[in-house]
């Protein structure tokens, strides 16, 4: 099988599929993105906020060119002050994190970065001109015997590498064809979403740990709501102008990635799927809210106030699945990286992370082959055991947190809220409690790298 020199196809546009390209072009790689939407798809127009936590963050650093990852810096937001759990009186139980999530201050590499969806993607599909083919569905592949893969696309149309990368997210194509036997199962569990624009009338009435920090707000009995902010910094924003020439020449439109990075309040009502209507992924956003606002009769005017006042149009609803796990399978010239092979609940903010923990991951491998330093095959091999390792804990991770959120016994959410306000009392319980918080936002220092 062929070695070097490689040629990649990567079929979906996403973040890790975008992010690895960034790598691969960066190493010399040649390489070459084929995605089934135009550069602007409506769920990306749609999307709210990423948390980019630290594996994000230096995968990140290590794969854009310096100009974009400043600009990545500059468009995100704050990060937040901790994570919190509150009742729903908002009440607060514990908060974890505050000295974990502050300590990239000062240090972007190692921070939190919220990030708009819009921003990011206009971020990640800059400086790639030359290597992206929108409009291209992909069907299927054919490998051949002289060690090279060819990628079949719906509008007719070949494009034939010696390694084809599978980035096309949770319904991938490339794994239904590579690994028929992976599975995505029902969570049993789902949630709505939507967003309150900030403005200087609802800064003034929301509660400080709402437009501060992570929270998770538990009532008594099966439903949980979930907050965050997107807050950027103007001074930031206005830094950009110094990189101008460059973001311009990498084709980003400066004004267009101001102008979607926007402040506002994201939150999340989660509960299990029986106690919603089977009807609820057909509801507009007004309903949706009017929904939500009933589930939560007696909770805090101030929380009641905020899915009032979201914009209908960002609300929407979605059910949770995840990958179950699978074993080992024989490495070859076709691999998979994030939702294609370990997609997960949302619920932990882990998916995109992972995808750009797989991004690097395998950029760095395929860079190594393209320097004479390893094989094909032992390279894909390498990345994919380490994947499923971090990428099924993760699955595993978001899922629990998930059930968590959207247990139905008032005996045990009862316990949990007990448990919470313990560890905020005996400094011991609450270590323990923030590392196994914060244990899925690290990965090991021997793989952090600069430019």
């Amino acid at each position: 099988m062929i070695s070097s020199p490689l040629n990649v196809l990567i079929i979906g546009g996403g973040i890790g599929g975008l992010c690895l390209a960034h790598g691969l072009k960066a190493a010399g790689v040649r390489v070459a993105v084929y995605e089934r939407d135009g550069a602007d798809p409506q769920h990306w127009l749609q999307g709210h906020r990423i948390h980019i936590n630290p594996i994000g963050s230096r995968a990140l650093h290590v794969c854009l060119p310096e100009a974009l990852w400043e600009a990545f810096v500059a468009v995100s937001g704050r990060p937040p002050a901790g994570l919190g759990f509150m009742t729903e009186q908002l009440r607060e139980l514990v908060v974890v994190g505050q000295d974990f999530m502050a300590h990239g201050e000062g240090n972007a590499v190692d921070a939190h970065h919220p990030i708009s969806r819009m921003a990011l993607r206009q971020i990640l599909l800059a400086d790639l001109q030359d290597v992206l083919h929108f409009g291209k569905t992909f069907e299927r592949y054919e490998r051949a015997a002289d060690g090279t893969v060819t990628a079949f696309f719906m509008d007719g149309s070949t494009a034939t590498g010696n390694v084809l990368v599978g980035a096309d997210g949770a319904n991938s194509r490339v794994r239904k064809q590579y690994l028929p036997h992976a599975r995505r199962v029902e969570a049993g569990s789902g949630g709505m979403g939507g967003k309150l624009i900030l403005t200087e009338q609802n800064r003034a009435w929301l509660p400080a740990a709402l437009s501060s920090r992570l929270n998770l707000i538990m009532a008594p009995n099966n439903y949980t709501l979930f907050n965050a902010f997107f807050d950027p910094s103007p001074a930031n924003l206005a830094g950009l102008e110094s990189r101008r020439p460059q973001l311009e020449a990498a084709g980003l439109d400066l004004q267009k990635l101001v102008d979607t990075s926007k402040s506002y309040l994201l939150w999340a009502f989660i509960g299990r799927t029986e106690n919603f209507p089977a009807t609820a992924d057909t509801l507009d956003g007004a309903a949706l809210q009017q929904l939500v606002k009933q589930r939560m009769t007696g909770w805090h005017p101030d929380l009641l106030r905020l899915i009032t006042e979201a914009d209908p149009d960002s609300v929407g609803f979605t059910t949770f699945k995840y990958s179950a796990p699978i074993g080992p399978w024989e490495s070859s010239n076709v691999t998979l990286l994030g939702d294609a092979i370990h997609n997960m609940t949302p619920v932990g903010g882990m998916g995109a992370n992972m995808a750009l923990r797989d991004a690097r991951q395998l950029a760095q491998q395929l860079a190594a082959v393209e320097r004479g330093e390893l094989e094909l095959l032992p390279a894909i091999k390498s990345y994919e055991a380490d994947m499923r390792k971090y990428g099924f804990k993760a699955v595993h991770s978001t899922l629990q947190n998930a059930r968590l959120a959207s247990s139905n016994g008032r005996l045990g959410r009862e316990f949990n809220r007990t448990w919470f306000r313990a560890c905020n009392l005996l400094p011991p319980l609450k270590h323990v409690f923030e590392e196994q918080w914060t244990e899925e936002m690290r990965n090991p220092a021997e793989l952090v790298t600069s430019h």
